[in-house]
Parts: structure tokens; C-alpha cells; sequence
């Protein structure tokens, strides 16, 4: 059985490389002018993570606390489990946005050319590295698109995984644009395919997703952003526990 989940797991990388090799040469020359062809990238980077896990047997559930109005920006707030979190944005959000994602995803082949152009890539440990993120993911939210940020920073390195503290920077940034944050929770991707897969492989199935009421923060004298970060969390750890 897990040898089979090793071949599905390859078999879902060997995907992701076909579809970006058949868009490669459109995507560089996209890339060489982001601004003028963002919303075409956000296209590109949709179907080839979707067509990709489809390819291999895995769908997506989304379950809606409250309809969603899609015409506004949100920084959105998914806990993160798998590689396949991004898909499972890619697939939720049907407006155009941005990841805040790890230096390292400057690295890989396929999420290279997506970081160099309308993602924004952060060294966690660089103050100057993370006010230049803030300061681009500003940007974005005052063109009415929205961001991605993974509060917890990374993906747990205990299995099962569980809810871990939230960073502050997606709740200060929340603050400061006047911006709703969307909390979204992502219940099995783990169980499909844990981190990259290299331990337990990969197989088919159903992601499913519940999407919560989006919360807008009113800024006062007394606010801390600690207390911000607790209540986000405690709503998703709450049907994390409940759903996953």
C-alpha cells in the first residue's frame, strides 16, 4: 500500500510538471511584465495546480459558514497541512490574490516563476525581508486583490498535525488596510498528501474546506494584535477539532 501511495505521489509531481511545461513559454513572457498580465498568472497558476490534482484523483468539498462576498479583498487565512493547501486556495478563490510564501519556494521550478512575478516571497528570520513583504502585500490590498498568508509560518512536523500559534504579521496587516480577514480551514489535505508526501506518499480523494465568516477588525486604543490572533484562531481550532 505504500509503495502504491509512492507512485501516486509521483505520478502528481510528474502532472504538475507536464501542465507547467505545456504553459512555460506563455507563463515567462507573462512574467517578464506582472502588473500588466497579473490577473492572467493568477489564470495560469489556477488551472495548472487544479488540472493537476485532478489528474490523480483528488477533488475538492467547500463548505460556507456565511456567502461570500468575492467582489472585496481579503487576507486570507488557511492553516497548513500540505503542499496541496495552495491548490486548495488556487480552487476556493475565484478573485485574483497573492501568496506570502517562504524564501525557499524561490528554489523550486514550478513555484520559481510565480514568486518572481505575483507572489511574494519572505525570510521569516530578516526583519528587512518581512517589511518589504508587508510593504508589496500592502500594495496589492490597495489594487483590491487579496493575500494568502498561512498564519501558523509552516507546515507541523508531527503527524497528525495540529493548529499551532498564529505570527501577527497577517493580523497587523488586516488592521492597518482596514481589510476583513478570511479564516479558512483546510481539514484533510494531510491525510492525502502530508507535507510534500516524502513520508507517507500520496492517494486519491476529497479535500474539504470550510470557509468562515470573514472578521473585520476595528482598530482601538487598547487593541493588541495577541488578542486578534487568539480569537481567529480559537474559531478555526474549533472547527478544526470539530470537522477534521
Amino acid at each position: 500500500m505504500l509503495f502504491l501511495k509512492k507512485v501516486l505521489r509521483i505520478l502528481y509531481f510528474v502532472s504538475v510538471l507536464f501542465f507547467f511545461s505545456l504553459s512555460f513559454p506563455v507563463l515567462y513572457f507573462l512574467s517578464k511584465h506582472p502588473k500588466k498580465y497579473y490577473s492572467h498568472i493568477v489564470w495560469f497558476r489556477k488551472w495548472i495546480s487544479i488540472l493537476s490534482l485532478h489528474l490523480v484523483g483528488v477533488r475538492f468539498k467547500i463548505n460556507y459558514e456565511v456567502p461570500i462576498d468575492w467582489t472585496k479583498p481579503y487576507i486570507i487565512c488557511p492553516n497548513h497541512t500540505s503542499i496541496l493547501d495552495i491548490t486548495a486556495l488556487t480552487y476556493l478563490c475565484p478573485q485574483q490574490f497573492s501568496f506570502i510564501g517562504k524564501e525557499e519556494l524561490l528554489k523550486n521550478p514550478v513555484t520559481r516563476i510565480f514568486f518572481k512575478s505575483i507572489d511574494i516571497s519572505v525570510n521569516r528570520e530578516s526583519r528587512i525581508s518581512a517589511f518589504k513583504a508587508f510593504k508589496k502585500a500592502t500594495e496589492l490590498l490597495q489594487e483590491g486583490k487579496s493575500i494568502v498568508i498561512f498564519p501558523e509560518g509552516k507546515i507541523d512536523d508531527e503527524f497528525p498535525p495540529m493548529l499551532h500559534k498564529f505570527k501577527a504579521g497577517a493580523f497587523k496587516m488586516a488592521i492597518e488596510n482596514k481589510i476583513s480577514i478570511l479564516p479558512v480551514v483546510i481539514h484533510n489535505a494531510y491525510e492525502i498528501l502530508w507535507d510534500d508526501g516524502s513520508r507517507f506518499g500520496s492517494k486519491p480523494g476529497i479535500i474539504k474546506i470550510s470557509v468562515l465568516k470573514p472578521i473585520l477588525f476595528e482598530p482601538t486604543s487598547n487593541q493588541k494584535y495577541d488578542s486578534i490572533e487568539m480569537e481567529v484562531y480559537e474559531k478555526m481550532n474549533k472547527v478544526w477539532n470539530n470537522k477534521s
